[in-house]
């Protein structure tokens, strides 16, 4: 039986590295569940979680991405009191900090769809008719993740993305700038994409955004594209 219930929790200003534990504390637990749901007739239905939060200025390299994309030296980073991880999910190197809804779906595939593709194109999905509540155009730009605004002609990213999964199950997520100071990313080559700009929901509608407004509405636009419910 698929539980299609999310646990929404929100952890509000968080250290990268005690949102990193705690994600994996969730990941790990799920998939303890699955294995022991193989050895019983009784199997317990495996939880979701959506956890929303802003972490303190940081710099995340993925798995895949190269050391070369960050632009600063070690005591530089230290001298602008920004962090810097590398971490197990997929994808280049991002930033994150204050003013931007950090995403961390925690799903049991297996409840909804076991395909990644599906999941990271719900993910864009979500973004997208997030971004049409205010008025703008989210797009996909082939061969790159995240969503995209005007990718026709000036293609600028606003929300970067890069998740890990293991035996179905997800973690890491999306970072969608709202509010955020784009200068930090300058210090780094985002994604690892040299010739696309980076932007945020408030560049765009030339206002500062009520963030609390813009979490609402991805959440209603996740029960939706998953089909899920929010408790």
């Amino acid at each position: 039986m698929k539980n299609k219930q999310i646990i929404f929790q929100h952890l509000g200003i968080i250290d990268y590295q005690k949102g990193w534990d705690y994600q994996t504390q969730l990941f790990d637990a799920i998939i303890a569940q699955k294995v022991k749901n193989r050895d019983t007739l009784n199997p317990v239905p495996t939880p979701n979680y959506l956890l929303f939060c802003q972490h303190p200025h940081v710099f995340t390299l993925g798995k895949s991405g190269s050391i070369e994309n960050l632009l600063l030296s070690e005591t530089e980073l230290k001298a602008k009191h920004i962090d810097f991880y590398k971490i197990n999910r997929g994808g280049d190197i991002t930033y994150h900090g204050f003013g931007q809804i950090v995403g961390y779906p925690i799903l049991d595939l297996d409840n909804f769809s076991t395909d990644i593709h599906w999941y990271m194109r719900s993910l864009e999905e979500v973004i997208i008719r997030t971004l049409a509540d205010f008025g703008l155009q989210g797009e996909r730009l082939e061969g790159f993740t995240g969503v995209w605004l005007d990718t026709g002609n000036n293609p600028r990213k606003i929300c970067a993305m890069g998740v890990k999964t293991s035996r179905w199950v997800t973690m890491h997520g999306f970072a969608f700038n709202i509010n955020t100071d784009l200068h930090f990313f300058d210090y780094i080559v985002p994604c690892g994409i040299r010739d696309k700009a980076v932007t945020s929901l408030s560049k765009e509608l030339g206002k500062e955004m009520d963030i609390s407004e813009v979490e609402k509405n991805i959440l209603r636009h996740f029960e939706t594209v998953f089909e899920a419910k929010m408790i």
